[in-house]
């Protein structure tokens, strides 16, 4: 079981995912107040495969808990009310493979509408805000998780009579690429929004800025041997030791080749010379899901990776043996987003959910619990890590990307297969 502290508008709250998928919500403050009569609340939101997050209990915890004289008590607690609801039995409430779960506003005011939401989102970021979201306005929430590609194929499929209303995460290209089924926004907080991390025709929202990094295990690398550039990861001594995911499967893996492709020359062979030359050392050891990446460079699967910036920041921040290197040639900030479906069928709840994400509520929020950089103007700086200025960035054209995404995939499966 991983989990960690969550705080939002009503109350701090123990975040967990069970084995079998089941999410629990254990409200702090019951532990601190003494409260026994500790209420378990399983709200049978979906673990996302692709980007499922990692932590143990001790290390999800902050220093002020792990301090305090009533972590034993919350532990004990915490531990009884688990067994006791079941976190492994069959009544769990979760569901894989892109199944629905759904939830239920947790305050006693009547539900106001229905909204169903398509996330490949990590559980711990969706949960406490959907909840939250919930609380506030007496919508009911629809969770359905899975992989980016899997699920913009079934946004693709359902068009004409779609099933969801909101599509949320995902990478703004792969959003981009599939605009023609989503419907225009504005939303309400578009001039708070910061300029570069907004696309044209208002078809998404984004959410959060995302910079790519490259991932190491302390335990098998030393710091001075850590790969500092992309460069570096062609090394022989890297060879079937890089975790990297298929990109026709992950669309932080499709950014992550575009952002290479850019830092070595997009437009000439100079891009696809490098990435020939690691897909080589990959040793065709191509990963099938995001979380795999930073969850097998953690437990010592992979020496290094190359993942998002706040998957790796959950480990550091965790405790784990790991660090970061922002590559020397450039890496990519590109945002995921949040997006209408086109002909939603509760499009007033979808767009009440979209004003939600991007506003002063859960903006704050994602960078001090998750380690995600807000895309708001007024956004504080995140302490330990270094501001996006400081970053090398390449040019990345989300246009290109969006607009080249078949081909590019087309042409990166054909090099792994050795067709090319």
């Amino acid at each position: 079981m991983h989990g960690k502290l969550i705080k939002l508008g009503t109350g701090t709250y123990f975040t967990s995912t069970c084995w079998n998928g089941a999410f629990w919500k254990i409200n702090i403050l019951n532990i601190l107040h003494k409260n026994v009569t500790l209420k378990a609340l399983q709200d049978g939101f979906i673990v996302n495969e692709e980007t499922g997050y990692h932590n143990g209990i001790g290390k999800g915890i902050n220093t002020q808990m792990r301090n305090s004289k009533w972590l034993s008590v919350f532990l004990i607690v915490l531990s009884t009310a688990l067994v006791l609801a079941g976190c492994g039995g069959s009544n769990g409430g979760s569901s894989t493979g892109g199944s629905p779960s759904e939830t239920e506003g947790s305050s006693g005011g009547a539900k106001k509408g229905r909204l169903t939401v398509y996330s490949p989102n990590a559980a711990e970021v969706n949960n406490p805000i959907v909840k939250e979201f919930q609380d506030r306005t007496g919508i009911e929430v629809q969770l359905i998780s899975g992989g980016t590609g899997e699920m913009l194929k079934r946004v693709q499929a359902e068009a004409g009579n779609p099933l969801g209303d909101v599509f949320w995460a995902g990478g703004a290209d792969s959003l981009e690429a599939y605009k023609d089924y989503f419907e225009p926004y504005r939303t309400s907080e578009y001039d708070n929004l910061v300029p570069e991390y907004v696309g044209s025709g208002d078809y998404w929202t984004p959410f959060a800025a995302l910079p790519m990094v490259i991932m190491y295990n302390k335990d098998l690398v030393d710091e001075a041997d850590a790969p500092k550039s992309w460069e570096d990861l062609l090394d022989e001594k890297w060879k079937g030791k890089i975790a990297f995911v298929d990109p026709a499967k992950s669309g932080s893996s499709y950014t992550q080749l575009v952002t290479m492709l850019t830092a070595f020359g997009k437009e000439d062979e100079g891009g696809w010379d490098y990435v020939r030359k690691l897909i080589e050392n990959i040793d065709g050891k191509l990963l099938p899901s995001s979380s795999m990446v930073y969850k097998g460079v953690a437990d010592k699967e992979f020496p290094v990776g190359v993942t998002l910036e706040e998957a790796a920041l959950r480990y550091v921040e965790g405790g784990a043996p790991v660090g970061i290197m922002y590559p020397e040639e450039g890496t990519s900030a590109v945002p995921d987003g949040a997006a209408i479906i086109k002909d939603a069928k509760n499009m007033e709840e979808a767009k009440m959910f979209i004003d939600f994400l991007v506003g002063t509520d859960v903006q704050p929020m994602i960078q001090t619990e998750f380690n995600r950089r807000s895309v708001r103007k007024d956004a504080a700086p995140i302490e330990g890590i270094p501001a996006i200025e400081d970053i090398k960035l390449v040019d990345y054209d989300f246009d290109w990307s969006a607009s080249h995404k078949d081909e590019l995939i087309s042409k990166f499966t054909r090099i792994i297969t050795g067709q090319e």
